[in-house]
C-alpha cells in the first residue's frame, strides 16, 4: 500500500512539473510575441538585423568595450580599436609627429608606463599642459586619446578639451581599450617623463 501511494505521489509530482513547465513555456513565447509586435510598431523600436556598432574604419567592438564605444560615439567622437592604435603607432607619421598619442591619465599614473612618446593631457589640470599639447594637435593630421581603457572615461575628455580648444573633431581617435589593453597585448610603455629611454618590451 504504501508503495502505491509512493507512486502515485511521484506520478502526481512528475505530472505538476510538466505542467509547471509547459504554463513557463507559453508565458514565455506570448511574451516574446507581445515584445516582438511591440518593438516593430514602436518608433523608437530597435532595428533588430541593425549592427548598432557599426565601423567605418575596420575596428572591431569587443563587448566589454560597447558601452563606453556607444558613449564615445554619443560625444561626437571617433574611435580606434587596438590593431588600429599599433598601426598608427608604427606609421612613419607617428615619428614626425604628424601622429600624436595623448595621455589622458594624471602624472603619476602617466609615469608609472605609457605608450612611448605620446604626451601627458590630464583633463582635470589642463593648464598643465595645453600650452605643449595644443600647438601640437594643431599641426598634427591624428590625435590618438586614451586613458585606462575599460570604463575609463578621461580620454574622452580629454578628447572634448582639445575638440573645444579648436582642434578640428576629424583629427581626434579616442583608443578605447587604452594602456590596459595596449600592455595586456605586451606592446611597448615607456616609463618615467617622455622620451625617458627607459623602456618595457622595447621589442615588440
Amino acid at each position: 500500500m504504501n508503495d502505491d501511494s509512493n507512486n502515485s505521489t511521484t506520478s502526481d509530482r512528475a505530472v505538476e512539473v510538466r505542467r509547471v513547465l509547459v504554463e513557463a513555456a507559453v508565458v514565455a513565447v506570448v511574451g516574446a510575441v507581445i515584445a516582438f509586435a511591440a518593438n516593430a510598431i514602436s518608433p523608437r523600436g530597435l532595428a533588430l538585423a541593425r549592427n548598432y556598432f557599426p565601423s567605418t574604419t575596420g575596428e572591431s567592438v569587443r563587448p566589454p568595450l560597447m558601452p563606453l564605444v556607444a558613449g564615445i560615439k554619443a560625444n561626437g567622437l571617433q574611435w580606434v580599436d587596438g590593431n588600429r592604435a599599433v598601426r598608427l603607432f608604427k606609421d612613419p607619421a607617428f615619428r614626425e609627429q604628424r601622429i600624436l598619442f595623448i595621455d589622458a591619465r594624471d602624472e603619476e599614473h602617466y609615469r608609472e608606463g605609457h605608450i612611448p612618446g605620446a604626451y601627458e593631457f590630464d583633463p582635470y589640470h589642463p593648464e598643465k599642459e595645453i600650452a605643449t599639447v595644443l600647438p601640437l594637435c594643431q599641426g598634427a593630421e591624428k590625435i590618438v586619446v586614451y586613458c585606462t581603457g575599460g570604463d575609463c572615461e578621461d580620454s574622452q575628455f580629454a578628447a572634448i578639451a582639445l575638440r573645444d580648444a579648436g582642434i578640428p573633431n576629424l583629427k581626434l581617435f579616442v583608443f578605447a581599450g587604452g594602456i590596459g589593453e595596449w600592455m595586456t597585448n605586451g606592446l611597448p610603455v615607456e616609463t618615467g617623463g617622455r622620451n625617458s629611454g627607459a623602456m618595457r618590451n622595447a621589442d615588440r
